[in-house]
């Protein structure tokens, strides 16, 4: 029996990708802050570790065959580089380096895609393409590159597959994370949308490309896992067909977001926490669509559509509302 190392396991990917494994017949190590949140499997086959990143994880992994590390510093209201890196570079350093002393076969590092640069609906960004603007200004981003590429560069150790993820969406979904945008739309008497737009994918079509990376991903290549390309406009459309609403729908102006970046900056230069940025203005002006077809050839992933994607969404968020 194949053996699996989590970290995140709690998280929106985390949980589908560990029950994924678990119904694959893996036994799936899961690294997490607090058992308790846990809302996944009760398997006979899966063990759940209390602990931190910067934890010495050697002997745990002396007889793992594979590491999967999610876990990150992902929210938008940290204030400086630092409070990334440290993170997502270093402990994604330390690691590597715990997985090359136990012998790991592969580890595959849980990125983003807006690591790479971004297209149109017609020609959308690739694995090949270098990140831009504005994502080249967002620290949370370059923390990313640089921990890819520390692990891309390294000549000894397990191999390293990379996978670069769209907004994902799907069961476990939590409110105060990648389900914000669905608590935008969902119910609303007025959607107010940001003028850009993004791709979004699947939670268990991301774990399934994760498990065949094991057997099927090339040592040191990329993969964007993505299905469609939408804008918010048309994201929120579908999400109000779905959810049988019909809502006022505004298109904010792209000066109001900037302007509003702009005061951002200035309560994150006065020491105050917040996601509003001008970088994060810009991203939400900003279409950045990408292509899902290396991850279809190479990995075999079949994407559901953005129709059952939300809709999935949708029926956790109303099951699990309180």
């Amino acid at each position: 029996m194949k053996k699996v190392f989590v970290t995140g396991a709690n998280g929106l990917l985390g949980t589908n990708l560990i029950n994924l494994l678990l119904e694959n017949g893996y036994y799936v190590k899961g690294l997490l802050r607090d058992v308790s949140k846990f809302k996944g499997l009760n398997h006979p086959n899966l063990k759940l570790i209390t602990g931190d990143l910067f934890d010495d994880f050697s002997k745990i992994l002396s007889d793992v065959d594979y590491v999967v590390h999610i876990a990150a510093a992902t929210s938008q209201n940290l204030l400086r580089y630092e409070d990334y890196s440290k993170v997502n570079v270093d402990a994604t350093v330390q690691l590597f380096h715990a997985a090359s002393v136990s012998k790991v076969k592969r580890f595959v590092f849980i990125s983003s895609v807006n690591t790479l640069g971004y297209g149109t609906a017609d020609s959308p960004g690739t694995e090949c393409k270098p990140p831009q603007e504005p994502f080249t200004s967002s620290l949370y981003a370059n923390s990313k590159i640089e921990a890819e590429d520390y692990l891309l560069t390294q000549k000894h150790g397990p191999e390293v597959i990379v996978i670069n993820p769209t907004f994902i969406l799907g069961e476990y979904i939590a409110k105060a994370g990648s389900g914000r945008i669905i608590h935008m739309g969902w119910k609303k008497k007025v959607i107010l949308y940001p003028p850009g737009g993004k791709n979004f994918v699947h939670s268990k079509d991301v774990a399934q490309g994760i498990i065949n990376s094991f057997s099927a991903g090339i040592n040191g290549e990329k993969y964007i896992l993505a299905n469609e390309n939408l804008s918010y406009e048309e994201f929120f459309s579908k999400l109000n067909e779905i959810a049988g609403q019909n809502p006022i729908m505004l298109k904010i102006p792209w000066w109001i977001l900037m302007f509003t970046g702009y005061i951002g900056e200035f309560l994150r230069k006065c020491g105050i926490k917040t996601s509003i940025s001008l970088v994060n203005m810009k991203i939400l002006c900003t279409k950045n669509y990408y292509s899902n077809k290396k991850s279809v050839k190479e990995l075999g992933v079949r994407y559901r559509s953005t129709d059952w994607i939300i809709s999935d969404s949708l029926n956790y968020i109303s099951a699990n509302s309180k």
